[in-house]
């Protein structure tokens, strides 16, 4: 997508606009093979002498090169590659003659397989479309998720705000326990809102500051650098509403709030339908809202991905490495490592595919002593291999009774003489740090999203002079469902929720946990369950 005609007098006016805002910097990007409308290359050192001479701009050039290649996998691309490589090997098995060569691929949290012939036409019409200069077209033949984060990045870069204010006032604030990429949702939402009139508000300290009234106007400028921020910067806490909807109601009023923006974990769902069901008693909770999955455990029903679970799972990954590293001179040592996310066995699972364990115990799966037997056995034979080192994940509400003591305890007894043990338990550093690009990009795409949602909703509940929801599809989870973003009611999604362990009824990962024992090349005997699962898996393809 070539930038306009005048495009350098564009970037000049943006430049001093953001200057006056009160930036102290500037960053632009450029693709190595940028061009203008009529073909033109633009380079770094064009923008460079542009940006120096017509400014005076004090500018620096860094081009990243092969940098960009280098450097450890990301837990993303360790599991995308892993499962990759198992639909390419079931592609082959299942091939016959009259079958077409195929490209395996992921569309949302999906493997698929795709026509080769076909991907190959779609590359060759990208090409026409540019040299014809059909950049629209070139833009959606590259793919939904492609052209989703075009319009995103346009909407909040090329800002043109409106001259006349739309009288809506959206509320936004953060539930349950800090993770990455919450303040990059803020950002976004607040930007977005902005951007289509209304006016924002912060809510600080969760429900908890909802109820005391702890809500001010926050602006363009307010969320400025958020987006690589860890933690969450408006404050949030793990309160639900409780009897505390009466105070909530009455702030709401006071503030004239017309919708609702709760970004969180399970805390925030939960909130949410405590909020909906108040909406009886209390008309001014008759506002639409909408839920943003964001905590580290992954386990908020209507999404398949939450904001926040990516850099935790890169946390625990790179800590994996470091602790299978510091044996690196030490032969026959099994670490046993315990992760977060309460009774969801998401990171567990993961991380354990991402950082090639040997096993991890979640809640999801239940496993008995027998379990801990054959994994101690593979254990004592993989001692003899050249690899001789183990390394055991545990979900830390995967079993009250065999906690992470008691397995160290049983893997230490047992190894005595072939290896021997050691256990860590990572704790919050799982929650900290800045968040990882997939949760920037997510958060950023999300909370646009959301804010878009609550500008047509608010539009379709404005009835004689005030804003009036109080059906089902006025509250929802937007959440990440198979390929697409999707807004689901908060009602609707009670029936596909365990609320006594806070996890989804049907979590779609559990089907990648036999690749675990594949990878870690188990060769002792399987119980009849495992082997039926195997052949499943070889049969129907539901590993992927």
């Amino acid at each position: 997508m070539p930038p306009d005609e005048e495009w350098e007098e564009h970037l000049c006016r943006r430049l001093m606009e953001t200057r006056g805002r009160g930036s102290r910097l500037n960053i632009i990007i450029v693709s190595e093979g940028a061009l203008d409308r009529h073909g033109k290359p633009i380079t770094s050192d064009l923008i460079k002498d542009l940006v120096s001479k017509r400014l005076g701009y004090d500018t620096r050039t860094t081009i990243l090169g092969h940098l960009q290649r280098g450097g450890t996998p990301s837990a993303f691309d360790r599991i995308l590659a892993s499962r990759m490589g198992v639909e390419a090997v079931m592609a082959l098995l299942e091939a016959t003659p009259e079958t077409p060569a195929c490209v395996v691929s992921l569309s949302g949290n999906m493997a698929v397989r795709l026509p080769l012939m076909e991907c190959v036409q779609v590359t060759k019409d990208v090409t026409v479309a540019m040299a014809e200069g059909r950049y629209e077209d070139a833009i959606k033949l590259r793919g939904k998720s492609f052209e989703n984060n075009w319009n995103t990045y346009k909407l909040l870069a090329h800002v043109h705000l409106p001259d006349t204010k739309s009288n809506i006032n959206i509320g936004i604030m953060n539930v349950g326990a800090p993770c990455a990429g919450m303040n990059a949702a803020v950002r976004s939402a607040v930007r977005i809102g902005i951007i289509q009139g209304h006016q924002m508000f912060a809510v600080h300290d969760g429900f908890e500051g909802l109820a005391q009234g702890l809500i001010e106007p926050i602006n363009w400028a307010s969320v400025g650098g958020w987006t690589g921020k860890g933690g969450s910067m408006l404050g949030t806490k793990r309160i639900l509403p409780g009897d505390m909807v009466e105070d909530i109601s009455l702030n709401i009023a006071k503030f004239n709030i017309h919708g609702l923006v709760i970004i969180g974990g399970f805390e925030a769902f939960s909130g949410g339908l405590e909020l909906v069901k108040a909406r009886e008693k209390y008309e001014e909770l008759c506002i639409p809202m909408v839920v943003i999955p964001a905590t580290v455990s992954n386990n908020v029903p209507g999404s398949d991905f939450s904001i926040g679970a990516d850099s935790a799972l890169n946390t625990i990954t790179a800590t994996c490495d470091r602790i299978k590293q510091s044996a690196a001179g030490t032969k026959r040592r099994v670490f046993i490592i315990e992760t977060m996310g309460g009774y969801c066995g998401y990171l567990a699972t993961m991380a354990a595919l991402s950082s090639g364990a040997d096993a991890a115990y979640i809640y999801e799966d239940h496993f008995s002593i027998h379990d801990l037997e054959m994994n101690v056995l593979h254990l004592v034979e993989k001692m003899k291999t050249t690899v001789k080192r183990g390394l055991i994940l545990r979900n830390e509400k995967c079993n009250s009774n065999y906690t992470t003591d008691f397995i160290f305890n049983l893997y230490s007894e047992e190894g005595k003489g072939v290896f021997d043990c050691r256990k860590n338990i990572l704790g919050h550093m799982q929650q900290g740090g800045s968040p990882t690009p997939f949760d920037r990009n997510f958060g950023t795409k999300i909370g646009a999203k959301s804010v878009l949602w609550l500008t047509e909703k608010l539009k379709e509940c404005y009835r004689h002079g005030r804003i009036f929801a109080n059906t089902p599809d006025s509250a929802c989870v937007l959440g990440m469902k198979k390929r697409s973003l999707m807004f689901q009611s908060l009602d609707e999604l009670k029936e596909q929720t365990d609320f006594e362990h806070r996890i989804p009824k049907s979590q779609w990962w559990l089907k990648l946990r036999p690749i675990l024992k594949i990878l870690a090349k188990y060769n002792i005997p399987l119980d009849m369950s495992e082997k039926a699962a195997m052949e499943h898996i070889v049969k129907k393809r539901g590993l992927v």
